[in-house]
């Protein structure tokens, strides 16, 4: 629940501006207080009246309108918000605030705030995908602002492909989860793994998984959020590792396990959320493989097992596992948890829809070594990352 949260949503020009409507409906459900700011743009898609309905609060539309209380509006707005979200975020509100411009009320309230700012983007395909836009959003990232990735699809303009809002469920459960935004993980470190493992078969083939990196990313960007020193180990991904953290690019099964293992010692948690591979090409060619007459047999031969090794020389550190199952999820997870000596594991079925790879969304059960089994239905991948730091937080 939201209750007692101030919520400050910003409507800007774009077709998924009807969007906000439900977005403002299930804050103020949820027991936010919500005020929203329009640009002009964004009036010529929904009017003013709707979001007022629904906020049970005046709208604001205007920089100079007549004041309805005896304050500097943008200036109230700013200070008495916990959170400022942005739903959707134009290409143009994202490159105003980036530098610095506030010439209306929603730009200028942002630039005004200290609270959390969160742009929730939605653009056509080419403008999110401008290198000047880019360039803005990784400025804006890097000051501490948030995003809300947008998702893949076809777009009101006809085009596929990156820009359309992220799923209201998936806005909701972000708000949901930053309320744990407290610093109450200051100064622990925590090593987080993310992503898949590239194992190479020649200098064209290779052998690899479907992680998208998102649930560790997700982790990461939480921890350092609650006060966290994170040290961030992953695989190939298309995501931007989340600001002030400690990142470590790798690509092989043998290259992480010795990323981690050179860390290991000067952690409080790790949490081990890359699905790496658990074989590799006895032999890597320097030169393409040829194609032959007849079959090719590929020999296989085992990586070390990560977590396991961890699970070792594990003494007082909280050490947290994945499984990413098709099958007997549970019995699975629990085998893993007394083999490699975790403290819990976090176990999905990744065939399950909303669930695994490359969602943002997934449905996991947590399992502690003292056997107790606790499902989380699906949720967002950040606000799941903040229920496994929760848990964490309990084995310390």
């Amino acid at each position: 629940m939201l209750k007692e949260k101030k919520i400050v949503v910003g409507v800007t020009g774009g077709v998924a501006a009807y969007k906000a409507c439900d977005i403002v409906s299930r804050l103020k459900k949820l027991g936010a207080t919500v005020d929203v700011i329009m640009t002009k743009s964004a009036m010529e898609f929904v009017k003013p009246h709707t979001f007022q309905a629904l906020s049970q609060n005046p709208v604001i539309t205007e920089l100079f309108e007549t004041p309805r209380h005896w304050d500097i509006e943008h200036i109230s707005l700013a200070q008495k918000a916990d959170m400022i979200l942005i739903a959707p975020a134009t290409a143009n509100i994202i490159g105003k605030v980036a530098n610095g411009i506030a010439d209306d009320m929603l730009s200028t309230t942002i630039m005004a705030s200290t609270a959390k700012i969160v742009f929730a983007p939605a653009m056509n395909t080419k403008m999110y995908e401008n290198p000047i836009h880019q360039t803005n959003m990784d400025k804006l990232k890097a000051l501490g602002y948030s995003f809300i990735s947008p998702q893949s699809g076809r777009l009101a303009c006809g085009d596929i492909g990156t820009g359309k809002l992220a799923d209201v469920d998936t806005i909701i459960d972000y708000v949901l989860a930053s309320r744990h935004e407290k610093k109450d993980l200051e100064g622990k470190r925590i090593l987080i793994t993310a992503g898949p493992t590239v194992e190479t078969i020649d200098p064209v083939r290779f052998i690899t998984n479907h992680s998208s990196g998102k649930m560790g990313y997700a982790l990461a960007e939480a921890a350092s959020n609650r006060g966290a020193l994170v040290t961030l180990v992953s695989g190939p991904t298309k995501l931007q590792p989340p600001p002030k953290v400690e990142f470590i690019p790798i690509k092989s099964t043998l290259d992480m396990y010795n990323a981690v293992m050179k860390r290991f010692q000067q952690q409080d948690i790790v949490i081990k959320a890359a699905a790496v591979a658990d074989y590799r090409p006895e032999n890597s060619a320097d030169i393409k493989i040829k194609k032959q007459d007849g079959d090719l047999t590929l020999t296989l031969v085992r990586n070390p097992d990560i977590l396991q090794e961890l699970g070792k020389i594990k003494q007082d550190k909280v050490l947290v596992g994945f499984a990413a199952e098709t099958n007997n999820i549970v019995e699975y997870a629990k085998a893993k948890v007394q083999k490699k000596n975790l403290d819990f594991i976090v176990a999905n079925d990744i065939t399950q829809q909303g669930a695994g790879f490359g969602v943002d969304t997934n449905i996991v059960y947590f399992i502690d070594k003292a056997g107790n089994i606790v499902k989380m239905d699906k949720s967002s991948k950040s606000e799941i990352a903040h229920n496994i730091l929760n848990k964490a937080k309990e084995f310390l």
